[in-house]
């Protein structure tokens, strides 16, 4: 199984997924350094200190909304669209998972009842973040 899928259409990253059985040493990104939404994983021995550190103040210009889901629990259907809002596949997500929405369209549909975490850009700016398809 591969533990990590990306969701491309025409050259472009729609979506990375991490499997729930994703293991590496060290830390790995998986998004290019330009987006605007990072998305990583750790895994250190007990004992590894990451130092104790404080972010700078810099500016950022965000264009879309990308956004990470947490699969808390349960099982979720994703649907991909391009730009254009036509269907372009589907993916399963299961407790555990991670997945990324960097471009295109999405939507979701519970196969259980499922518990998801959402990390995106904010501040959310209501109607003007989202055109429904």
């Amino acid at each position: 199984m591969n533990y990590i899928e990306k969701i491309e259409h025409e050259g472009k990253l729609l979506s990375i997924i991490i499997r729930r059985n994703y293991s590496s040493s060290g830390i790995k990104f998986f998004t290019p350094n330009d987006f605007s939404q990072q998305l990583g994983y750790m895994n250190h021995p007990k004992g590894y200190c990451i130092q104790p550190h404080i972010h700078n103040q810099v500016k950022r210009e965000v264009s879309y909304t990308q956004e990470v889901l947490l699969v808390k629990s349960g099982k979720v259907k994703v649907n991909f669209f391009n730009q254009e809002k036509i269907f372009l596949e589907s993916k399963i997500i299961v407790t555990g998972d991670v997945i990324l929405l960097a471009h295109g369209g999405h939507g979701f549909e519970m196969l259980e009842a499922s518990e998801m975490i959402e990390v995106k850009q904010g501040p959310y700016s209501g109607e003007l973040d989202k055109k429904m398809l």
